[in-house]
């Protein structure tokens, strides 16, 4: 082979595995919004540091910072390109008002302490078990995907750590 067939292959793999590398990238994000691998400070520390290097966060809503990333790396039909930290959580904006259709794909249930004080229109959630909580005794961490206003046309699907006094707050809030 001639150096320059080499030099033009090598080049074409590495354009090739360098897109690869960043579509995993991105996957990692959706996979992360399902809590693969299970929220901890650490996993949630990583995703911020890595939607850092990829975007400028929005923080128009003043309670999440939102990174639009160039292109989708969403799944199964659900199509994303924006990720979303707010509070103890980390997710995915997905495009529509497809809470109902997520809650389908990933086992979800109707979660009436998402809707709290009408933050949301449809809330779903199916906590993470036992095995996978990583602080149980402080918390519980669930999927969940809601539709609200603070996101217009949009879902957004995300690992979300509660604390238990949070939980028990919410349900005092709710007449439970």
């Amino acid at each position: 082979m001639s150096i320059k067939a080499f030099l033009s292959l090598s080049a074409v793999l590495s354009l090739s595995f360098g897109s690869s590398a960043l579509a995993f990238d991105k996957a990692t994000f959706f996979d992360a919004a399902l809590c693969k691998p299970a929220y901890t400070t650490a996993s949630a520390t990583k995703m911020y540091d890595e939607a850092e290097k990829l975007a400028k966060a929005d923080m128009s809503l003043m309670t999440a910072a939102i990174y639009k990333l160039p292109g989708d790396f969403g799944r199964q039909g659900f199509k994303t390109s924006e990720l979303v930290f707010a509070g103890l959580s980390f997710g995915v904006l997905v495009e529509g008002l497809r809470a109902d259709d997520l809650a389908k794909a990933y086992q979800l249930k109707s979660d009436d302490l998402g809707s709290l004080l009408g933050t949301a229109t449809k809330a779903y959630a199916r906590a993470l078990p036992k095995s996978a909580q990583p602080t149980a005794d402080m918390g519980i961490v669930s999927i969940i995907a809601r539709e609200s206003a603070a996101f217009p046309g949009k879902t957004l699907l995300a690992c979300e750590f509660v604390t238990n006094e949070d939980r028990e707050a919410m349900k005092q809030l709710q007449g439970k």
